[in-house]
């Protein structure tokens, strides 16, 4: 008979933004709301990425994805970045990732 245990299996640990992360990104996002571009969030997660969503309006598809995500080949993590379902790239770094989407609300704001 086997026993349960509360501790869980370490094959099912789901990947998260870390604090610094959330930090970055939310304060990214509280621009792109002042600036009227943004209303809406969520957050997603999984065993092998994570994902935070920014909306215009909350029914609608997301404007802006930003996943993290673990390579099993190179055991690494990246971000990806998918803007209005026409942006798709990946970067090592969340300061770049970050710096991408805040040009991207400048191009928002100027037209």
């Amino acid at each position: 008979m086997g026993s349960l245990s509360s501790t869980s299996n370490p094959n099912n640990h789901k990947l998260y933004f870390s604090k610094i992360e959330l930090s970055k990104i939310l304060n990214c996002y509280s621009i792109g709301v002042s600036n009227g571009n943004w209303k809406d969030y969520a957050l997603n997660f999984n065993k092998n990425e994570a994902i935070f969503s920014f909306y215009k309006h909350t029914l609608a598809s997301p404007e802006c994805i930003l996943k993290k995500f673990k390579e099993k080949k190179k055991k690494r993590t990246f971000y990806h970045l998918c803007f209005n379902n026409k942006k798709n790239k990946k970067y090592e770094d969340i300061d770049q990732l970050i710096i991408s989407i805040k040009r991207l609300q400048l191009s928002i704001v100027d037209t």
